[in-house]
């Protein structure tokens, strides 16, 4: 039965185009952000994510993309998967954390917050991680 993806021959070579077509679609997306280009590194990040959907590293990079869009709700996906994927993950709790705050979820935030701070304290993470009636 054929594959829509790069079915693998014999040899492997196959896997491997598909493996490397993946990372280029990861890379692209990662040079899109870098450049303020959130929309376009969503286009290539899904890509690679429909590839790749276990990969942390496109997970994190599409929800920071999202994020930065304003797409609150996509990026809340991407960090609570991020977060499945890597539960001490100190920074996929705290983009979970800020996608639900500015989806005004504060309550829900709360626990991604102590984790967050938990995993890695620091002044300025604390700071930033901040909620209204957060003692």
């Amino acid at each position: 039965m054929a594959s829509s993806r790069c079915a693998p021959s014999g040899d492997g070579r196959g896997e491997e185009r598909a493996l490397t077509e993946t990372y280029d679609f990861f890379q692209q997306g990662r040079d899109h952000l870098r450049s303020g280009r959130n929309a376009q590194a969503t286009v290539a990040l899904e890509k690679a994510k429909r590839r790749e959907p276990s990969s942390r590293s496109i997970r994190e990079a599409l929800g920071i993309a999202y994020f930065r869009l304003g797409r609150f709700a996509e990026a809340e996906t991407e960090f609570r998967a991020l977060v499945e994927l890597a539960p001490a993950d100190e920074y996929a709790h705290y983009g979970l954390a800020r996608s639900l705050v500015n989806q005004g979820k504060q309550e829900e935030a709360k626990p991604h917050i102590k984790l967050a701070r938990s995993l890695r304290p620091r002044a300025e993470s604390s700071q930033r991680l901040e909620l209204p009636g957060d003692s």
